[in-house]
């Protein structure tokens, strides 16, 4: 924190103002993997950065690694393409210079470090080849910089390995790094029954290492994430945001199933997964196999954010890295898209009374729906309800369940739209529970209700005061904002009394 907790109640001052912040603010990171080649751009909010650009090519390089030794051909000449034009985007961009690194394939092969000179004369860019442990560390600061409470084992697989890393109270513990990637296990000789023997020998391996008392296995690479999508196709589940995407072991072991007998070809064109990308999945699902047989985890968890988010977080300073990535996205939104910035400190203080009780986490989503509420004023009015709930749902945030995601966009719904029957997003609202639903209708028109007062603080027009035993919802009217309280304010609050199963008294002080 900032020592200026005060002033902003239990979040915080945002710190994307603070210059140590704003250093962050566009960085571009290369990440030359086995399998692919990305460069991303983050921008915006330092904690919880945007992807100003992100471009991936699948280049191969670890393919053949194990038969030949040295990295694949055609990968070499395609990867070298690609940072050619990752360069001249970064100078078009006017990026301070990119920073690299290169994993397992490049520090593997026999010609990785002539690789590694041929980039540097050909583009000038200086690519640091890390180990798997360090390759795993970096990875679960990506982890967590969507999760900074994040406790449990992350697990990172890429083209040519495997790296585990324990997780616990924001800091990263025990690394591991093997040999289990895709690229690298599809030449093992021996067929399918070699193959099994050499994942369950590395695997328990593993476990004896690192242990197997690890509730939650967060799961990093494009390989788990293609998997994650099949589980969600095989499911019929609706909000394809792979970001904080939470399986049972149970689920999660009939889609390990299911991808055995399926036709892959049919799904990936259902799913838009790539042919390259699809045709690690059969050996990546082996691994995950005997992954989730040996570590026992109650849940897994899909992580999005991986070595290159944690190349970013890496740079945060420490006050900046404890702050939650969600509170800090909102209000850099607010800030650069809301009709009056700053308001949102001002409704959630006003609707304070509604949520006396609250826990912290759901407090945390009053104050973000309250940042945002305003961000989307430009959609035309007859959509601005549904540009809401698109945003919520499908935004890049960070520190949200999927869970969170929809109560968040039922909320915003509600902000612009009094009713939500007929919507286009009907199956998303299964996600939540009619209890969850009805709490989030009613913090929509909370905040469609103190909108209303949005002429100055609503503090110094009206209280709300509220009685949830007696079920008594109260407004209170400073005398010289009575007129302030015309016949749409009277109706909005009407609905407030009505979301909260409650009766309604206005009274106006002297």
């Amino acid at each position: 924190m900032d020592g200026n907790t005060e002033e902003w109640g239990p979040f915080g001052r945002p710190l994307f103002d603070d210059p140590s912040a704003r250093a962050l603010s566009r960085v571009g990171v290369v990440d030359v993997g086995s399998n692919s080649v990305r460069m991303v751009v983050f921008d915006g909010a330092a904690r919880s950065p945007a992807y100003f650009y992100n471009e991936k090519i699948l280049c191969g390089l670890g393919t053949g690694l194990r038969e030949t030794g040295h990295l694949h051909p055609e990968g070499r000449v395609r990867a070298l393409a690609a940072i050619k034009r990752f360069q001249l985007i970064a100078k078009g961009m006017r990026l301070a210079p990119l920073t690299a690194v290169a994993t397992a394939a490049v520090r593997d092969a026999s010609d990785g470090p002539a690789f590694r000179e041929e980039i540097l004369r050909e583009t000038g860019l200086e690519l640091y080849v890390i180990d798997g442990k360090e390759e795993a560390r970096l990875s679960a600061q990506g982890v967590l910089l969507g999760w900074p409470d994040a406790k449990g084992l992350m697990c990172d697989i890429g083209g040519s390995s495997l790296e585990l890393a324990e997780i616990t109270g924001g800091d990263v513990g025990k690394r591991v790094t093997s040999e289990l990637g895709p690229l690298k296990l599809a030449g093992l000789p021996g067929g399918k029954k070699g193959l099994k023997a050499e994942i369950a020998r590395t695997v328990d391996a593993l476990a004896q290492e690192m242990g197997t008392d690890h509730k939650r296995l967060f799961l990093v690479g494009g390989s788990w994430r293609a998997i994650a999508r099949l589980d969600m196709e095989r499911r019929g589940y609706p909000l394809t945001v792979l970001h904080e995407y939470r399986m049972t072991p149970k689920s999660l072991a009939q889609t390990l199933k299911w991808i055995e007998k399926v036709d892959l070809e049919e799904v990936r064109q259902r799913t838009g997964t790539s042919s390259a990308r699809m045709a690690l999945v059969p050996i990546a699902a082996q691994v995950l196999k005997r992954l989730i047989r040996v570590f026992r985890p109650k849940e897994i968890a899909v992580s999005s954010y991986g070595i290159r988010e944690g190349m970013l977080y890496e740079q945060m300073p420490d006050r900046l890295r404890k702050r939650d990535p969600l509170i800090e996205a909102c209000y850099f939104a607010e800030k650069k898209d809301a009709r009056n910035p700053g308001f949102g400190k001002a409704l959630f203080s006003f609707l304070g009374p509604l949520y006396k009780s609250a826990k912290p986490a759901e407090l945390r989503l009053v104050k973000a729906a309250c940042l945002l509420h305003d961000v989307s004023w430009r959609a035309h009015p007859d959509y601005r309800h549904e540009v809401c709930f698109d945003n919520a749902t499908r935004a890049n945030l960070g520190g949200l369940t999927h869970e969170e995601r929809v109560f968040l966009g039922v909320a915003l719904l509600h902000r612009y739209k009094n009713s939500r029957d007929g919507s286009r997003f009907e199956e998303l609202f299964s996600i939540l529970t009619d209890e969850d639903c009805a709490r989030a209708e009613a913090l929509g028109k909370a905040m469609r209700f103190g909108a209303m007062f949005a002429v100055d603080d609503p503090l110094d027009k009206a209280e709300l005061r509220w009685f949830p035993k007696k079920r008594e919802l109260h407004l209170h009217l400073h005398k010289q904002a009575v007129d302030l309280f015309g016949e749409v304010a009277q109706a909005r609050f009407q609905s407030l009394a009505d979301a909260l199963g409650a009766e309604a008294t206005v009274k106006t002080r002297r």
